[in-house]
């Protein structure tokens, strides 16, 4: 009888993608993507860089698993990884707002542009040169220092909030911030930027419900 597999490869677009089974224990898969990487598929390690996409399925991992996940696969020279994410399911009871949003764990690294319809939470870094387009919101938890776009499907009432504002560009909508130098405030709270009259305004992320519960305050044109 052949043991399970608790890991599928499978070729995209894109590079390659890992789904990983959100129902085994967690040292069963890293077991088992050594021994894929190191024994049964080193057809993937040879050749230029190949960029990998890990999906965990409702998976939660800790920082801890999530860079252990990134090193075995890390430590193959030419791959690469691109994102990993966990969906979580949305819990019924919620009526919208964070229920919708899609959890993220990567970091954007330069030349890299992350895209997603709808609102997103980031846990991790946007490096310099790299960039974020969503339709919704953007919430980064970790450092902002590349390109947001959010609402770029024309929302003018997205936002953009990031544990540390030090982008090159903040964009909403059709609106570009102003050069960062004019701007920054260098305050170790968390921030967000937002439309008022069609200027983007930063402010510190405990007002943002002061803006989304008065809707008149929050006017993107």
């Amino acid at each position: 009888m052949t043991e399970k597999q608790h890991i599928m490869i499978k070729g995209v677009k894109e590079g390659l993608l890992f789904l990983l089974d959100d129902q085994c224990v967690f040292d069963a898969l890293v077991a088992e993507l050594r021994h894929k990487l190191e024994k049964t598929h080193q057809q993937l390690l040879t050749g230029p860089l190949v960029h990998i996409h890990v999906k965990l399925g409702s998976r939660i991992i800790t920082d801890e698993q999530r860079e252990q996940l990134a090193s075995i696969i890390g430590a193959q020279g030419n791959l690469m990884i691109q994102s990993m994410e966990s969906d979580p399911p949305a819990k019924p009871e919620s009526g919208g707002g964070a229920a919708n949003m899609h959890v993220l764990s990567s970091i954007v690294r330069s030349g890299q542009t992350l895209q997603h319809e709808g609102d997103l939470l980031l846990i991790g870094d946007v490096n310099p040169g790299g960039s974020i387009l969503c339709t919704g919101d953007i919430y980064v938890l970790g450092a902002l220092r590349g390109m947001a776009h959010a609402g770029f499907a024309g929302r003018t009432d997205a936002i953009i909030a990031t544990s540390l504002m030090r982008p090159t560009q903040l964009r909403i909508a059709d609106v570009v911030s102003r050069p960062p130098e004019e701007w920054l405030t260098f305050d170790s709270a968390m921030e967000f930027a937002y439309l008022n009259e069609g200027q983007m305004q930063i402010d510190k992320l405990s007002q943002l419900f002061r803006i989304r519960q008065n809707p008149i305050l929050f006017r993107g044109v």
